[in-house]
């Protein structure tokens, strides 16, 4: 295949089909379409499937352009922004001149789609500019189209992915050093003014001059020097920054991104398991490090779990603090959301930006707790992390079923816990069997006091599809656990946060068996033997299950009267008030 055509893409469904169609009338018929999406949320990925063109993922334009270059097929590769339209016989001429004049890199002359003076006294006088310079400095941008060869662009290893803004330049540069640079003569761009009608010509105009006299210096500029942002200029931008410990975090973040993404621009940091989960869910979704708890025999193992943390902190540090604040400084964010994920915080001291923590975790540090004078060591090492994790949050968001009084009312808010449609849709019954849900699968002693019971016990958390006896195991399958919670008769589980939620919206009593040294589920389990909606013990016995078994009457009671749920109204009117104050 002689040429690769390559599009890196973001929300171009109004755009993109005018340039596949130009590109599809060309007399010229050996290439391939390659178009490298950034994560879309209308139908650019869709239009591109359906007029035949290779769809890979994308990002900023130079991952785009580095994406699309790692698929393509053509020794030659030609680079095109999505709103630009090709002129009769473009590729043709292009390829011919390129080759007939041994060129290295090029760029062609471009022509606004537009009929006023103004726009086309501006784009001749850019053609001509070009083409004055080019035997002094190679230079150009995107929108002018940029032509090269294969062999050149990875001797030169690809665009700048560090660069917000001039990688375009800084690729033709790189290249012209090493080989011929021109400015083609025939062929011709149609180029979209779409950028100068939402900006207005002065600034744009006023943008590209101080980039040019930047970089004729020899010296790189960065979007946020000129103030450029890419994706929609009406939305707001929020970076919204997942906790990868357990699955609550990310189920609990999967609600509330469906709600944001549907008028703003949102990009999303996620480790662990809320990364696997999210990345399925949402486009924009970028894998950082994280901290996980180690544990052992049903207990957390701190000095295990310390020396691991540190042991992978620096690396992690400087490999998704520099991918954040890269993303940052393109995107230019209004806003950063937080739940319970420490390198946002960090992000937003560095770019002073207002960060809003929504999470279930402050409860620890933001509530006046009543707590047994027993669990305080545990206490004050939950209260160092997350105090350590989150500082100086601009707003606190606090998720729970238990509201012990506020510190601070004005800071702090409190809302019922967010729970995910499949949840609120479900028709619950009390049926016969018991669900069993462990975080850690290392709670055996558990197991074999259930076998001795006449009881059905559902299983999950252990990895494996295997009857026991009474004991039924379930890998974890999202449709069967949505069945097998709303068809219990009880729930017998961790301090997890998330499911002791699912289970009382759902009227169904929890015994809760906290994780040893994990204050946090301690915390929750706590609460919910307080409100009469279950119980809390740090160990199982016989009498113990069997005294749980006769109580679910009282416990079912007190759930239907005294546990509220809005279905997650407040809270989303709550983040969209904090968006729309954010200053533009």
């Amino acid at each position: 295949m002689k040429l690769s055509i390559i599009i890196p893409t973001f929300n171009e469904e109004k755009y993109l089909p005018a340039l596949l169609e130009s590109i599809k009338r060309q007399d010229f018929d050996d290439y391939e379409v390659i178009v490298a999406d950034a994560g879309s949320q209308d139908r650019t990925r869709e239009i591109a499937q359906e007029w035949g063109c290779k769809v890979v993922d994308g990002g900023m334009p130079a991952v785009g352009r580095n994406h699309g270059t790692e698929k393509a097929r053509g020794d030659y590769l030609l680079f095109l922004d999505s709103d630009v339209i090709l002129t009769r016989d473009y590729l043709e001429s292009c390829v011919y001149e390129f080759q007939e004049r041994e060129l290295g890199i090029a760029i062609t002359q471009i022509t606004p789609l537009s009929d006023t003076f103004l726009d086309k006294v501006t784009h001749d006088f850019a053609n001509f500019f070009m083409k004055r310079v080019e035997n002094i400095k190679p230079h150009g941008a995107g929108c002018y189209g940029i032509i090269t060869t294969k062999k050149l662009h990875k001797e030169v290893g690809g665009f700048d992915e560090d660069l917000d803004f001039g990688e375009d330049t800084d690729y033709i540069e790189r290249i012209g050093a090493i080989s011929q640079f021109r400015v083609l003569r025939t062929p011709k761009l149609l180029v979209s003014t779409r950028r100068v009608q939402e900006e207005g010509l002065r600034n744009v105009a006023f943008k590209y001059a101080k980039s040019t006299f930047y970089q004729f210096r020899g010296r790189q500029i960065t979007a946020e020097d000129l103030d450029y942002t890419f994706g929609h200029p009406n939305q707001k931008r929020i970076l919204y920054s997942v906790c990868g410990e357990g699955m609550g975090h990310a189920i609990r973040a999967k609600v509330v991104l469906n709600h944001l993404t549907q008028n703003n621009e949102v990009h999303i940091f996620a480790s662990d398991r809320a990364y696997d989960y999210l990345v399925n869910h949402f486009d924009n979704v970028y894998e950082i490090g994280g901290f996980n708890t180690v544990y052992e025999d049903n207990t957390v193992q701190n000095t295990k779990t310390f020396i691991k943390g540190m042991k992978d902190l620096p690396g992690d540090l400087k490999k998704s603090l520099r991918l954040m604040y890269s993303v940052a400084k393109a995107v230019k964010p209004h806003i950063i959301i937080s739940d319970f994920e420490f390198y946002s915080n960090l992000l937003s001291k560095i770019m002073r930006l207002p960060l809003i923590s929504l999470d279930n975790m402050h409860v620890l540090t933001q509530a006046e707790l009543n707590v047994p004078r027993n669990y305080r060591t545990e206490r004050l090492a939950a209260e160092s992390v997350v105090r350590s994790f989150i500082q100086l949050p601009t707003r606190c968001l606090i998720t729970s079923y238990f509201y012990p009084p506020l510190k601070n009312k004005k800071k702090c808010k409190y809302f019922p816990p967010v729970l995910r449609d499949e949840i609120m849709n479900l028709e619950p019954y009390n049926g016969e069997h018991v669900l069993v849900y462990q975080t850690s699968d290392s709670n055996l002693k558990m197991l074999e006091l259930l076998k001795n019971f006449d009881d059905e016990f559902i299983v999950y958390g252990f990895h494996k599809d295997k009857k026991e006896g009474n004991l039924l195991f379930k890998k974890f399958n999202e449709t069967e656990f949505f069945q097998d919670l709303a068809h219990a008769r009880a729930v017998i589980s961790n301090g997890g946060f998330t499911l002791i939620s699912e289970a009382l919206y759902l009227g169904k009593p929890v015994l809760s068996v906290p994780v040893k040294g994990q204050f946090e589920q301690i915390l929750n389990a706590l609460y919910l033997d307080r409100l009469g909606y279950g119980e809390f013990h740090e160990e199982l016995d016989r009498e113990i299950i069997e005294n749980f078994f006769d109580n679910l009457d009282e416990y079912r009671y007190n759930i239907q009267h005294y546990f509220a749920h809005d279905k997650n109204q407040a809270i989303l009117d709550e983040l969209d008030r904090i968006i729309d104050k954010c200053k533009a």
